[in-house]
This record gives structure tokens, C-alpha cells and sequence, in this order.
């Protein structure tokens, strides 16, 4: 397996179907900005440490269960209407809730000790929520296996993840420094650049669906063997 062949196949499908993903996920990543601004402007920004955690538990479960159904169904040859994909998303949501919960906690956990827990924890946790999602595993199962699946991967799932996430974070960091200069951006345009930065960030569940993909299915277990 190689990242940069991973990386080149998501970025051929994630354009290929930029916009179906765009209808999926954009509504619900632009509610979950929204949401932020206000609740950041009602009680003021870091006002409750757990304010945005708990603004992300609502959201982000959602699309990102039914970009991993729309993962599954088009890797598959299917073409499900948004609507199906939404509505079997949102049976996942509490499960996804859940999971999304502990992943966090546990991140938070190992990064309070040192910096390279919480990148190690995050890393061997990176198949969770695919587990969940289309193996129809409980957060804690799907926690347990996801440690299983990238045991000798944790090299390739790193990069599978950074090859992604950092350029994004740079990206995030040099429109903060040109646009507002460290003043707080205007309402519209924060939750403008906030939510394109999350579609961006979109691109990484999709370069991890396919290392998943390849390291659960049968050419993986034979290796293993």
C-alpha cells in the first residue's frame, strides 16, 4: 500500500463526486459554523470549555456517517439519492455521538500527557467510526477493532492523515493571518471560511476510507497471515 496512490484515488473520487458531497455534507458543516459563531457570541469564546466539542457531537456525526454510507454505496456501484443516505445517517447519529465522544476524551487524554499519545491514540482509532458505520459495531467494539486493523499501519495511516489535514491547517492558519489579522472576522465570512476549510477537511475521511478499505479487505488479511 502506498500513500501517495491512496491520496491520488480519493482525490479522483472526491472531485469526481464533489458535488453529491457537496449537497450531502455543506448544509449541515454550514449549521455547524453557524451554531459555533452564535454560541461563541452568546457566551463568549471559551467561555465553556466544552462548548465546541459539544456543538461538533451534534453535527459532525451526521455528515460524516453519510459521507462513509455514500463512500460505501458508490465504491460498491451504487448511486443513492441524497434523502436515503440522510435518513440512514441519522439512525447512525447516537452511535456516531457516542464514538465521536470517546475518540475526543481520549485524544484530549493522551495529548494532556505529551503531544505524541494523542497523535498515537488518534492514529489507531482512525477506523473507528468506518467500523461502526458499515460493520454495524458499538462505539467500544468498534474502538477495540480499529486498534486491531491498524496494528503495523500506524506509519501509513499518519501520513494517509496528514497528507490531508496539515496542508488544510496551514491553509487555515495563512487566511487567519491575511484576512483578519487577529481581529475577529465578520459573522458571514467566519462562518464562510470555516465551512469550505471543513470541506476541504471532508477530503481526509475519504483518502482513510480507502486505507481502510485495503487494510480489512482479503489481500490485508492474507498478509497478515
Amino acid at each position: 500500500m502506498n500513500v501517495l496512490s491512496i491520496f491520488r484515488d480519493a482525490c479522483f473520487f472526491y472531485s469526481r463526486n464533489l458535488a453529491a458531497i457537496i449537497r450531502l455534507c455543506l448544509p449541515w458543516i454550514l449549521l455547524e459554523s453557524g451554531t459555533r459563531l452564535i454560541v461563541d457570541q452568546l457566551l463568549g469564546k471559551g467561555a465553556m470549555p466544552a462548548q465546541e466539542l459539544l456543538v461538533g457531537l451534534v453535527f459532525y456525526p451526521f455528515y460524516v456517517g453519510a459521507l462513509i454510507l455514500y463512500l460505501d454505496a458508490r465504491s460498491r456501484g451504487f448511486d443513492p439519492t441524497v434523502r436515503d443516505v440522510l435518513a440512514r445517517a441519522l439512525r447512525l447519529w447516537p452511535a456516531l455521538a457516542v464514538l465521536a465522544g470517546l475518540s475526543t476524551l481520549l485524544i484530549m487524554l493522551g495529548a494532556s500527557l505529551f503531544v505524541l499519545p494523542g497523535i498515537w491514540i488518534m492514529v489507531r482509532m482512525a477506523f473507528a467510526e468506518y467500523l461502526l458505520v458499515l460493520r454495524g459495531m458499538t462505539p467500544l467494539a468498534a474502538l477495540k477493532e480499529s486498534f486491531v486493523l491498524t496494528r503495523g499501519r500506524f506509519l501509513l495511516v499518519l501520513a494517509c492523515t496528514l497528507i490531508v489535514l496539515l496542508p488544510v491547517w496551514l491553509l487555515e492558519a495563512g487566511l487567519a493571518a491575511s484576512l483578519w489579522h487577529g481581529d475577529t472576522p465578520p459573522g458571514a465570512l467566519a462562518v464562510l471560511v470555516d465551512s469550505g476549510l471543513g470541506l476541504l477537511q471532508l477530503l481526509a475521511t475519504v483518502v482513510l476510507f480507502r486505507c481502510y478499505m485495503l487494510c480489512s479487505g482479503p489481500a490485508a488479511a492474507t498478509d497478515e497471515r
